[in-house]
């Protein structure tokens, strides 16, 4: 059992802390923003959370984060379901002349989910029943504590300091997010800064949310992919908690033009185009349009040439690697990441200190980095598609993997098996090169896909697209 400082009081910091207490260890989180979770009905209202600024940016909980989250703290998903909300399984959403009917195993698309806001209310609730585990808000940390002992000249944390307080630890776990301080603050112990590579992901997100006016109807028809590409944009549709749903615009940030989807009544024009999309937008608006930008793919390595920076400290999910939102991984990353911990911890002891930082890393590379990078991947080559047709040129690539990829989501409309491969991959059960591992289903997914359109689906062209925005605004 150990004494463990958890920084930051996110999805990812409470599901972390949530995973470790019930493993017995004694486990603090300290979160920057002072107020108290609300009820979590209330928590969309009410709750400002000014430290996260996607804090009411789309949200879906994948079924593998449901998965994963169901196996390990239960009691989260039955949160969740009493406070609104919904079982979902994209799968048996779709129309049925694209899944084929119901099949064997198809409940491994099951999910629940809701709001960030509902989300994190119902882990701070089930964190505050948790034996072991306190949160301390209003209390960013400002410091860390070196520890006597060193290892090849490296510094150990060996704690952390508040404004007003300070608490030693035998591991602290930084999970503050995209924004975290953590590599000014080992460096003010004498260690080296993590290497950062960072590269702005250049999206930006026009998203509303809305509820629906009938109480017998929970969201509207799933009739496409809940992440859709068009010319020079893509559309995400998500179901949420207590008949809510959200919509939003994905587009370039080079995409100046794009900036009037601002307006709500421009928003909605445009969101008119896309026939399978349209129907997402009857429903009673929560809110103004939301802008989200500036989110970049970026990682930290604290053991840059193979070897630590400090001991005695560790990063989680968006403190040690963050992406593109838009295909909703952000989650699901960090509670498989503190799962991770949690199980290296159980095989190796925290006072073990570079021994720990190093097992955690091996954990890390092996079973974490590998849906990360698809991510980046895929961020890297959208962006640069939109771009191009911004330019109206077409996008060529020398990445076999991106042309696969653009299959296996157009095959994935024409054939119930390869629609399967596709939800696994973006429910991120399977990477790409595990869900096309049955015999035959990448023949199967060259055939019907390689010559596909890329925009298949109906909805404008680009031309068409800024005609209805020039319009819009000219009203």
């Amino acid at each position: 059992m150990a004494e463990i400082v958890v920084v930051g009081a996110g999805l990812i910091g409470l599901s972390t802390a949530l995973l470790l207490a019930r493993d017995g260890h004694r486990v603090t989180v300290l979160e920057k923003d002072p107020a108290p979770p609300p009820p979590p009905q209330a928590a969309w209202d009410d709750w400002e959370r000014p430290g996260v600024n996607h804090f009411h940016l789309l949200h879906l909980m994948l079924p593998r984060w449901s998965a994963e989250m169901q196996r390990a703290v239960p009691a989260v998903i039955d949160g969740l379901l009493a406070a609104g909300a919904p079982r979902f399984n994209v799968l048996q959403a779709l129309p049925t002349a694209w899944t084929g009917g119901q099949q064997p195993g198809d409940d491994r698309f099951d999910t629940v989910t809701a709001r960030r806001p509902v989300i994190e209310a119902v882990l701070a609730r089930v964190a505050a029943r948790t034996t072991g585990l306190t949160i301390l808000r209003g209390a960013p940390v400002t410091g860390l504590i070196a520890g006597q002992h060193r290892f090849a000249g490296v510094p150990q944390v060996a704690g952390v300091l508040t404004r007003d307080r300070s608490l030693r630890a035998d591991l602290v776990v930084d999970a503050s997010g995209h924004r975290s301080s953590m590599p000014a603050l080992v460096e003010g112990i004498g260690a080296r800064r993590p290497v950062e590579t960072r590269d702005g992901s250049g999206f930006v997100y026009y998203v509303r949310h809305f509820r629906s006016a009938d109480s017998t109807i929970s969201r509207p028809a799933v009739t496409a992919t809940l992440l859709s590409h068009f010319d020079g944009v893509s559309l995400i549709t998500l179901p949420c908690d207590n008949r809510t749903w959200g919509v939003g615009f994905a587009v370039s940030s080079r995409d100046k033009r794009a900036k009037a989807l601002h307006d709500a009544e421009i928003w909605q024009r445009a969101l008119d185009l896309f026939p399978d999309q349209a129907s997402w937008s009857r429903g009673l608006p929560i809110g103004p349009v939301q802008a989200i930008a500036g989110i970049e793919d970026r990682t930290r390595n604290y053991l840059p040439d193979g070897n630590p920076v400090v001991t005695g400290m560790v990063a989680v999910g968006d403190a040690w690697a963050c992406t593109n939102p838009s295909l909703g991984r952000g989650a699901t990353i960090g509670l498989i990441h503190a799962r991770v911990l949690r199980d290296v911890l159980r095989s190796t002891r925290s006072e073990q200190a570079e021994e720990l930082v190093r097992e955690f890393e091996d954990a890390t590379r092996r079973d974490v980095a590998p849906l990360f990078d698809a991510s980046v991947t895929f961020t890297r080559h959208r962006l640069a598609e939109i771009d191009a047709d911004i330019a109206g040129v077409p996008y060529v690539t020398d990445d076999p993997g991106w042309g696969m990829s653009n299959a296996l989501y157009a095959a994935a409309h024409r054939d119930p098996d390869v629609l399967r491969a596709y939800l696994d991959v973006a429910a991120a059960l399977a990477l790409p090169e595990q869900a096309l591992s049955a015999p035959g289903l990448g023949e199967k997914v060259m055939t019907l896909g390689t010559n596909t359109p890329r925009y298949f689906r109906p909805g404008p062209t680009r031309t068409e697209f800024l005609s209805t925005l020039r319009q819009a605004v000219l009203l």
